[in-house]
């Protein structure tokens, strides 16, 4: 059932079979439908979840107005680490944008595994650190790209995510309107069929 989530952990550290054998302990399973919440932003956020399958939107309310903040498939982790570190209410959404598998695990349970297998705090340290480049890489992107180098850069990097997620959400975490999205993508594939 874990073994997509103990392949992953293996690549990042050569874990012990017994050693990966307590994420059968410590982590669960969480099945999502389409549009069901993760976290919703009047709850303190108390876990760190693996997406085996599926994708996450992670966004929040400005005016009214959704604002998707970035858009998590496989392989990655999720959590709005300002509610999980300080126990504040979140500001963040996490909604299921498909069908979606995680696997999670509740802060005090990480707690007890970094106490019974201190190896899992190394883990956990370069993955808070997969996590922080990402966000980093979205705001830099954010404040220095214009929209179609965005575009182009999402694109390249997550070429699925134009038949999984609808445009609407993908506008909004490039910052543009459907409208603008719609344009440069229209614009990019004829310069690519030229």
């Amino acid at each position: 059932m874990y073994e997509n989530l103990k392949e992953y952990c293996q690549k990042l550290i050569p874990f012990s079979e017994k050693e990966l054998d307590l994420i059968d302990v410590y982590f669960e399973q969480k099945n999502l439908k389409k549009k069901e919440f993760l976290l919703k932003d009047d709850c303190i956020c108390n876990f760190i979840a693996f997406i085996s399958e599926g994708s996450i939107r992670h966004f929040h309310v400005k005016n009214g107005d959704e604002k998707t903040c970035d858009i998590s498939f496989e392989t990655m982790w999720i959590t709005d680490f300002q509610s999980f570190t300080h126990n504040n209410v979140s500001i963040m959404n996490l909604q299921a944008m498909e069908d979606t598998i995680v696997f999670l695990i509740r802060k005090p349970d990480l707690y007890k595994l970094y106490q019974e297998c201190p190896i899992y705090e190394t883990f956990g340290r370069l993955m808070a650190e997969n996590v922080a480049q990402r966000a980093t890489e979205i705001a830099m992107s954010l404040s220095s790209e214009k929209p179609e180098e965005r575009f182009q850069n999402l694109l390249k990097k997550q070429p699925d995510l134009f038949q999984r997620i609808p445009q609407k959400y993908i506008a909004n975490f490039l910052g543009i309107s459907p409208e603008s999205h719609s344009r440069i993508q229209k614009r990019i594939y004829e310069n690519q069929k030229s």
